[in-house]
């Protein structure tokens, strides 16, 4: 009889899942145990967002990645935004991002707006 899985509450439950799914995770989808290798996907996941959280990435940062992945200057955000100084200012902490740049670089530097739009370190006035 297969284990019934359920929600992931010690390192013994999370290790005892990641060992079932690595001898599971490459069944086919016509497998019976291609669900379970589903579920043990989604509990391990769980578990390892409540044990070891992500940090929320800072969006200028994020700005800055993606230009730099992209090959994009902040002359290129300042086309698409249309003031060249504010550009600046937004780089390098001066100023907050407003609502039409997080639209405008969201579109852009394909970043979701909602990441943009989190709360960052403090900028100097």
């Amino acid at each position: 009889m297969a284990q019934q899985w359920s929600k992931l509450k010690t390192r013994k439950d999370y290790e005892a899942a990641i060992k079932r799914y690595e001898e599971i995770s490459d069944v086919a989808k016509d497998s019976p145990d291609h669900n379970e290798a589903f579920l043990l996907a989604f509990l391990i996941n769980q578990y390892e967002k409540a044990k070891w959280p992500w940090p929320s990435p800072d969006p200028i940062e994020m700005i800055k990645f993606r230009m730099e992945n992209l090959g994009y200057t902040a002359t290129d955000l300042a086309k698409a935004y249309g003031d060249k100084g504010t550009v600046s200012k937004v780089l390098n902490y001066k100023q907050p991002l407003s609502l039409t740049m997080i639209r405008k670089f969201s579109e852009l530097l394909r970043i979701p707006a909602d990441l943009l739009s989190k709360q960052y370190k403090p900028f100097s006035e």
